[in-house]
């Protein structure tokens, strides 16, 4: 029996972290999202929920890093091997799934190994995949990311980053491919993450059960109706299943025809200095977030509300001097920020 995911677009409430989550799978430079709330708020539903609304990729036939075929220069050894025999790879489809990293993993674990012993028997390199090649162009979950060993979540980040992951044993090293939409979620009532790891994710969200008591009983109604006939309550959103896969599909091939003028370069280097972020990180990640949300929005070029809306999700996490209180009034603040910055550069 097949089985079923709860939709996507069946989720009540909960718009900005649907939001971010949509944004990175247009766009997965952007460097992942952080989810901090309590539990039982839809975060692992909603990750799941994503990876099902996706369409399925082109991959080349067998490989285990999930290599593009149609980009040469990113390929794995083995399927870089294959180009040079056959001068073409075979392709096949793979839906994207979600991998996760579970809190115990180890660091060979997360990263692969080298088969030494193989290596020297042999004369070739030998590598048994770990969690980095299984993501690679899937969407890597790490629920209670806060209570991960700092290394492996330093690594983690290194590969998110750089989009490779390169093993390197007695002397012996190996390299493949690692771009993954990373996303993390968190209790912080169990601890946090250190500054400098959470600097590291693109966007950040903060997520609490529902207050409006209509909407909470809808969302229980949902959940009820969906664990009673999981298929016909799918059914009943496929429509708008495809309507925002396909939405999603467009976006991700507009994106490179998105313009971003230097007046709103301006705009955003402002905001940054003003909030006193440290680095050039945060502005890097607006950047990216704004011509996400400009070719979500189906506009070829970025507009004041897109770095409104950026704003409200990149710096949340990443003020140093945390002088806000949280929730409503932080974004409140945030948005008089921008709008001061907004005067200062005429837009």
């Amino acid at each position: 029996m097949k089985k079923t995911i709860f939709p996507f677009t069946a989720i009540i409430a909960q718009e900005r972290m649907k939001r971010a989550l949509i944004l990175n799978a247009i766009n997965p430079k952007i460097g992942g999202l952080l989810i901090r709330g309590e539990k039982g708020t839809a975060k692992s539903t909603a990750v799941r929920a994503l990876a099902d609304l996706l369409p399925v990729f082109d991959t080349v036939e067998g490989c285990r890093f999930n290599c593009n075929p149609h980009e040469t220069n990113n390929l794995c050894r083995e399927c870089e091997e294959k180009l040079k025999v056959n001068e073409e790879v075979k392709v096949e489809k793979r839906n994207m799934k979600v991998v996760e990293l579970p809190v115990s993993a180890t660091e060979d674990r997360v990263v692969g190994t080298i088969d030494i012993e193989h290596a020297l028997k042999n004369g070739e390199k030998k590598f048994e995949v770990g969690i980095l090649a299984q993501g690679n162009r899937n969407i890597l979950y790490v629920d209670e990311v806060n209570l991960l060993d700092d290394h492996i979540v330093d690594v983690l980040l290194d590969a998110a980053a750089m989009g490779v992951n390169t093993v390197e044993r007695e002397g012996v090293s190996y390299a493949h491919p690692s771009n993954f939409v990373l996303v993390g979620t968190m209790n912080p009532e169990e601890g946090d993450l250190r500054p400098q790891f959470i600097d590291r994710f693109g966007l950040s969200v903060e997520v609490m059960g529902e207050e409006n008591v209509k909407d909470r009983m809808n969302v229980i109604k949902r959940r009820l109706e969906y664990e009673r006939d999981p298929i016909a309550f799918c059914e009943k959103f496929k429509e708008e299943q495809n309507n925002l896969t396909n939405t999603i599909l467009k976006a991700k091939e507009n994106l490179q025809d998105v313009k971003i003028s230097d007046q709103v370069l301006e705009l955003i280097a402002l905001i940054s200095i003003t909030l006193e972020v440290d680095g050039h990180r945060a502005d890097i990640t607006m950047i990216k977030t704004a011509l996400t949300i400009a070719t979500l929005e189906g506009r070829k070029e970025v507009e004041f509300k897109d770095v409104k809306e950026a704003a409200n999700l990149v710096f949340p996490h990443r003020l140093r001097k945390r002088p806000f209180d949280q929730g409503k009034a932080l974004s409140n603040t945030l948005d008089e920020v921008v709008e001061r910055c907004r005067e200062q550069v005429s837009m």
